[in-house]
C-alpha cells in the first residue's frame, strides 16, 4: 500500500549563483556526485551553499541494495586513471575547504578499488592543502589491510553507514553487506586511528524505536563519533517501499536520545543524509577539539 507523503515533507529548493556554479564546473568536469546519482533531496541546499559530495570509481556499482538509485553492474567500466587529478583540481576550483569523498563499490577489483581511494585523498591534500577531508567508504567486505590503505591516507572523518537495524539488513542491503561486517569496519578505524568516525541510518523502513535506539548503542559500543537519521524516500516503484513517514517530533527524540548516548553530534530530520551539510556539522561541532 502506498503511503499519502505528508504535507510537511516538502522542501523549496534554493537556486543560487554558487548552485549553478558548482553545477556547471561538475558537468565540465566529467565527475560524478552522490548528490546527483542518489537523487539527494537536498542538492539544491547543499550545492547553493558551497557543499558537493563527489563519488569516485565511476556511476555503477557492483551491489544491488534495495533502497539505492544507483547503477549496478557484475562488472563496471575500467577505472579512470586521471580521475584523482581531475577530482583535486575541481574541488581547487570550488574553493571548498571540506569535502567529502564517497564511492561505489567495485567488489569486481583485487582490491576493491582502495588504491585508487587513496590516491583521490593524496591528490585532493596536495593541491588544496590545509582541507579538511570526510571519505564515506564502502565495507571493504571486512579486509583490514584494505581499510589500512584509507587509515594511511589521513582523511579527517571515516564514515561508512549501518543503513538500517539489525533485523532489517537482509531486506535492505545486498547479500554482500551486513550490520556486524558495517560494525567491524567502524571499529577497526578506531583501533588502528585516531581518526573520526560517523554512520547513518535510513528510518520509515518498518524499523521499531527499540531497534533505532539499540543500533545507536551498537555505534557508540564501538566509539563511532557523529551520527546522522534520515527518512528513507523510495527512489522509484522498483525500490523498497515507505512502511512509514517519520515525524519531525520523532526525529528531534532521536537527536535527544544520541546525545545522551555521547554521540559528538547528531544530525536527525526527514531530509537529512549522511553527507548533508557534513562539513558544517563538523567544523562547528567538532573543529575546537582536533
Amino acid at each position: 500500500m502506498l503511503l499519502e507523503k505528508p504535507a510537511w515533507l516538502t522542501i523549496r529548493p534554493p537556486t543560487t549563483e554558487s548552485f549553478v556554479l558548482i553545477k556547471e564546473k561538475v558537468n565540465k568536469s566529467r565527475l560524478h556526485t552522490v548528490c546527483e546519482e542518489a537523487h539527494c533531496p537536498n542538492l539544491s541546499e547543499c550545492w547553493s551553499s558551497g557543499t558537493a559530495t563527489f563519488m569516485i570509481m565511476g556511476d555503477t556499482c557492483t551491489r544491488a541494495c534495495r533502497f539505492c538509485t544507483v547503477k549496478t553492474s557484475f562488472k563496471p567500466k575500467n577505472l579512470d586513471p586521471e580521475e584523482p587529478l581531475n577530482l583535486a583540481r575541481t574541488i581547487k576550483t570550488m574553493n571548498l575547504d571540506y569535502v567529502v569523498i564517497t564511492s561505489v563499490n567495485r567488489d569486481d577489483l583485487d582490491d576493491q578499488g582502495a588504491d585508487h581511494f587513496a590516491e583521490c585523498i593524496k591528490k585532493i591534500r596536495e593541491i588544496n592543502p590545509g582541507i579538511l577531508i570526510e571519505v564515506l567508504i564502502p565495507d571493504f567486505r571486512g579486509d583490514l589491510d584494505l581499510l589500512k590503505v584509507i587509515i594511511n591516507a589521513k582523511p579527517e572523518v571515516i564514515a561508512h553507514n549501518i543503513e538500517t537495524v539489525q533485523s532489517l539488513q537482509r531486506k535492505v542491503r545486498d547479500p554482500r553487506a551486513n550490520y556486524e561486517q558495517s560494525l567491524f569496519i567502524l571499529k577497526n578505524v578506531k583501533k588502528f586511528s585516531k581518526i573520526y568516525t560517523k554512520s547513518s541510518i535510513m528510518l520509515g523502513l518498518g524499523e521499531t524505536d527499540e531497534e533505532v535506539v539499540q543500533t545507536m548503542k551498537d555505534l557508540r559500543g564501538i566509539d563511532v563519533d557523529f551520527l546522522t537519521l534520515g527518512q528513507y524516500l523510495r527512489p522509484s516503484m522498483r525500490h523498497l517501499e515507505i512502511k512509514e513517514y517519520v515525524k519531525p517530533e520523532k526525529f528531534n527524540y532521536f537527536k535527544i536520545k544520541g546525545e545522551e548516548l555521547g554521540f559528538k553530534y547528531v544530525a536527525s530530520g526527514p531530509f537529512v543524509r549522511s553527507s548533508y551539510k557534513a562539513g558544517e556539522f563538523f567544523i562547528k561541532n567538532t573543529i575546537g577539539i582536533i
